[in-house]
């Protein structure tokens, strides 16, 4: 009985990791990264079914205030989530009807600063239709969702460490330039001292 238990195990650990494998490689191709320039927009679309879910992460690389507005609509034009003027976001959802599900980032609010924006689209799960699923698939489908949402964490740390490098660059800049600028007038403001006084006493001697 225990060689047969052991047979039958066996096979299952090779399509374990090539199911694995696949799920993360399907999640992997779904982090994007995209430029929006000022006053325009940016969409995408899922075609879901019933109860079909997913999730939708972003965070504001770069640009002006570092915030974006995002939408969602369902098939029928239907808003089912707005959020504006956000650096980050998340929202989670579950298909209450067949269709294509659109999603956009709008930067229509700036007229002068394009944007930077990274998103992901993970947890896209299918329901299937017999309406039961294997112990082995409901652990695969639980170990990639673990494994997708540390590396959305991940992403979101660099994107932070990114946007906080830059802007300690920004103020190095302006410390720099200040202090030229406050050396340029230390120097001009001795200058004229000098000069005045040069010619101050100058008119007392002729005086």
């Amino acid at each position: 009985m225990h060689h047969l238990n052991l047979n039958l195990r066996l096979p299952i650990l090779p399509l374990l990791f090539l199911a694995v494998i696949t799920l993360l490689t399907t999640s992997l191709v779904q982090a994007h990264r995209i430029d929006i320039p000022a006053g325009e927009k940016a969409c995408f679309f899922e075609d879901l079914h019933v109860e079909d879910q997913m999730t939708i992460t972003y965070q504001v690389g770069a640009g002006g205030n570092m915030d974006i507005d995002f939408y969602l609509q369902d098939p029928t034009s239907a808003t089912l989530s707005s959020i504006y003027r956000k650096s980050t976001g998340t929202y989670a959802l579950t298909a209450a009807k067949d269709g294509r599900y659109t999603y956009c980032f709008s930067n229509e609010m700036s007229s002068v600063s394009p944007k930077v924006v990274s998103f992901n689209v993970h947890g896209v799960l299918y329901v299937e239709d017999s309406g039961e699923v294997a112990p082995v698939e409901a652990e695969i489908r639980a170990l990639s969702t673990g494994l997708q949402g540390v590396k959305d964490e991940q992403e979101y740390i660099v994107v932070r460490e990114r946007v906080h490098r830059d802007t300690r660059f920004l103020q190095n800049d302006r410390v720099k330039w200040w202090s030229i600028v406050q050396s340029f007038l230390l120097v001009a403001i001795c200058a004229w001292n000098v000069t005045y006084l040069k010619s101050w006493f100058e008119v007392k001697r002729v005086l």
